[in-house]
């Protein structure tokens, strides 16, 4: 494991997918955030009452 003096840029996705707390988070935030929006998109569809 000799370095040859080339650094290659690590792709996006790679450090994306090396980082547990970062997975955590969107784990946790991404379906929250669809949750809510759908919440709020099914409470806008209830019909005023008269």
């Amino acid at each position: 494991m000799s370095d040859t003096g080339t650094s290659e840029k690590i792709p996006f996705m790679q450090r994306v997918l090396d980082n547990p707390f970062l997975l955590l988070f969107l784990g946790v935030t991404v379906p929250a955030t669809l949750y809510l929006v759908w919440g709020l998109v099914e409470l806008t569809q209830i019909p005023v009452a008269e």
